[in-house]
């Protein structure tokens, strides 16, 4: 119980941070679409990944009941994705060195109050790059839905195992419940005819 709970918990949170990321990653594929040129692999890549991951993380979540019987196969799928997450966030490092903001200082403004003197001020603005900002958060979202996914993996190898140790004890169960009731009744059908004979031979 506690780790299917594990597991949809970071299931969700994997739901969460995949659609912001698709969703930025789509804007610049449709960019490049537009502009009639090819995407970048490093782009390309991790569109890709994200897509099918949380296709796959949304499935997984709402038929948690029906996965759980066959979890060992979605152990092995998130590990997957675990090396595809990878190999985009790899594709898309060399954003992780850009600096995708800047402060800059505005326009020294003098106001006068008469006798009472004038007063000098100057401002800060914060200059950012739209296109590497969320490049950069996409990147960073990859990095943490390897560590997510390779959670989920682990979770539901968990389960699966549980599961299958359960279900062997009920069949074991059955199996002992079946037999003794067996046993049972061959007792009362031998204790009945050795009853039906001692009779008879008191007859006789």
């Amino acid at each position: 119980m506690l780790f299917g709970l594990f597991f949809a918990f970071w299931r969700f949170l994997q739901i969460v941070t995949l659609i912001p990321t698709l969703g930025m990653l789509a804007y610049f594929v449709h960019q490049y679409v537009k502009a009639n040129a090819l995407t970048p692999n490093s782009i390309l890549v991790l569109f890709i990944v994200s897509v099918l991951a949380a296709v796959w993380a949304i499935y997984t979540l709402f038929t948690y009941h029906r996965s759980r019987s066959n979890a060992y196969f979605v152990s092995f799928i998130d590990l997957c994705f675990v090396g595809a997450l990878i190999a985009g966030v790899y594709e898309l490092r060399g954003i992780s060195h850009d600096n995708c903001s800047s402060i800059t200082t505005s326009s020294y403004t003098t106001v006068g109050f008469g006798i009472l003197g004038s007063v000098t001020y100057g401002g800060l603005g914060l200059n950012v790059n739209k296109t590497c900002s969320m490049l950069k958060a996409c990147w960073v979202f990859g990095i943490m839905n390897c560590i997510m996914f390779f959670f989920t993996s682990f979770s539901a190898m968990i389960v699966g195992r549980r599961h299958v140790r359960d279900r062997k004890g009920k069949e074991v169960y059955v199996k002992e419940t079946h037999v003794s009731r067996h046993g049972h009744r061959g007792g009362s059908q031998r204790s009945y005819r050795s009853a039906q004979s001692g009779r008879r031979s008191a007859y006789v």
